[in-house]
C-alpha cells in the first residue's frame, strides 16, 4: 500500500480493512501455534512425523501399491502380488452389507437407507428445505422403514432372521440412538423428581442398567425372557435385542443429561418460576434446552459407544458385519485374510463414528455450548 494511502484521512467507519500482520494468520501461523508452540510440542511433532514416516510407506505399499483387487481365490492373490488381497472384500461386499437379505429385494434396503438421511435432515439442520413439512416425514420414517425392510402390504415379507451384516448394525444402532435419548430425558427428570416413588423407580432402573454389562442383558433377552412369557408366545429375537439395547443406552443417557441438569444455575429455575411457568413448561422452554446443549459431548459419546456395541449381538447368534466377516474367513478359498477383513470393518465403524463426532463439533459451535 502506498504512503499516500496510509497517510490519507478517512471519515469514521470508512477506513478500508488492512491486511493482518504477516505472522498472525496463514499456514505459518497455524504451524507455530499448533505444532511448535513450545519445546514439548515441537518434540512431539517431530516424533509424530517420524512415526508416520516409518509406518505410512510400508502400509501404502501393502494396502495399495502391491495390493490385489481382482482374483478368484487367495492363491491367485498371492501369485499376483505380495500386498493386501482386497479381492476378497470385493467378492463378499454384498454379503457384508446386506447379510442374508434376498437379493431381488435389496433395493428396499438401499431405499430405506437413503430415506434415513432425508428423515435426519430436518432433525439435524435448521436450514433444511421445507423443514416443517419434512418433520412430519421424520416422524413417519420408523414405520416406513419397518414396512420396507419387513415387507407386507404389497411387498414380499422378509423375516428378521435374514437381517445381517451392516444392515443389522445400522438397524440396532439407529433404533437405540433414536429411542434412548427421549427415554433418557424422562429418566433424568424422574431421578431429579421430588416424588419419592418416581425417583426411587428411576434410580433403581438407572443403577441396575449401569451395573450390568450389555452382554448379560443380551443373554437375558435371547434366553431367559421366554421364561417370563406365556407358553406358546413367540417374541422376535431382533425385537428383544432392540428393546434391551435401547434400555441399556437410555440408562447411560439419563446420567449424561442429569449432569447437564445439575450444571444449570439455580437462578434459571427461579426465573422460570417467576414467569409463572409450570414444571413441564419450565423444563421444555428454559431448563432442558440449556442442559442438552451442555450435554452434547456426553450424548454423542454415548451414541458412538452404542453404535460400536452393536457388534456384541454376535454372542447371541446374530451376525452383524463383524460376524459376517468372521464367518467368511471360514471359506477355505479365502482362509488367512483376517487382516483385510478387520481393517475393512474398522473403516466402516470409523466412518460412522467420525461423522457423529464431526456433527457434534458443528452443533457445539453453532449453539455456542458453554458458559461465557
Amino acid at each position: 500500500m502506498s504512503d499516500a494511502t496510509t497517510t490519507q484521512s478517512y471519515a469514521p467507519g470508512t477506513h478500508p480493512d488492512m491486511p493482518p500482520p504477516l505472522l498472525s494468520s496463514g499456514v505459518i501461523y497455524w504451524v507455530r501455534k499448533n505444532l511448535l508452540s513450545s519445546w514439548t510440542n515441537a518434540v512431539l511433532t517431530i516424533v509424530a512425523f517420524w512415526g508416520l514416516w516409518v509406518i505410512l510407506p510400508p502400509f501404502y505399499e501393502w494396502a495399495f501399491a502391491d495390493a490385489v483387487f481382482t482374483a478368484v481365490d487367495r492363491s491367485e492373490c498371492q501369485s499376483l502380488g505380495d500386498g493386501a488381497c482386497w479381492a476378497f472384500i470385493d467378492e463378499r461386499f454384498k454379503i457384508f452389507m446386506y447379510g442374508f437379505y434376498p437379493e431381488p429385494e435389496r433395493w428396499r434396503v438401499v431405499l430405506a437407507f437413503l430415506l434415513l438421511f432425508v428423515a435426519l435432515g430436518p432433525l439435524l439442520f435448521d436450514n433444511f428445505p421445507y423443514r416443517g413439512k419434512a418433520m412430519l416425514f421424520s416422524m413417519a420414517y420408523p414405520f416406513i422403514a419397518a414396512w420396507l425392510l419387513l415387507g407386507g402390504f404389497g411387498l414380499t415379507p422378509v423375516g428378521t432372521d435374514e437381517f445381517a451384516g451392516m444392515l443389522l448394525n445400522v438397524i440396532i444402532g439407529v433404533t437405540g440412538i433414536a429411542f434412548s435419548l427421549p427415554i433418557g430425558i424422562v429418566l433424568a427428570l424422574g431421578r431429579a423428581s421430588q416424588l419419592p416413588a418416581v425417583r426411587i423407580i428411576c434410580i433403581t432402573f438407572i443403577e441396575f442398567i449401569r451395573g450390568v454389562p450389555l452382554i448379560t442383558l443380551l443373554f437375558l433377552a435371547s434366553t431367559m425372557l421366554s421364561y417370563f412369557l406365556p407358553p406358546g408366545t413367540s417374541f422376535d429375537l431382533l425385537m428383544r435385542v432392540l428393546i434391551m439395547v435401547t434400555l441399556f443406552a437410555s440408562g447411560y443417557m439419563a446420567e449424561v443429561i442429569r449432569g447437564g441438569l445439575q450444571a444449570i444455575p439455580r437462578g434459571q429455575y427461579e426465573a422460570a418460576d417467576s414467569l409463572g411457568l409450570k414444571y413441564w413448561l419450565s423444563m421444555r422452554l428454559v431448563v432442558l434446552p440449556q442442559a442438552l446443549k451442555i450435554s452434547i459431548p456426553g450424548i454423542v459419546n454415548t451414541f458412538i459407544g452404542l453404535f460400536k456395541d452393536t457388534t456384541l449381538v454376535i454372542i447371541i447368534g446374530l451376525l452383524d458385519m463383524l460376524g459376517m466377516g468372521r464367518a467368511s474367513l471360514a471359506d477355505a478359498n479365502w482362509a488367512g485374510l483376517a487382516t483385510e477383513v478387520y481393517i475393512s470393518i474398522a473403516i466402516f465403524f470409523f466412518l460412522f463414528c467420525f461423522a457423529m463426532s464431526r456433527y457434534s463439533l458443528y452443533l457445539e459451535k453453532k449453539l455456542e455450548t458453554g458458559h461465557q
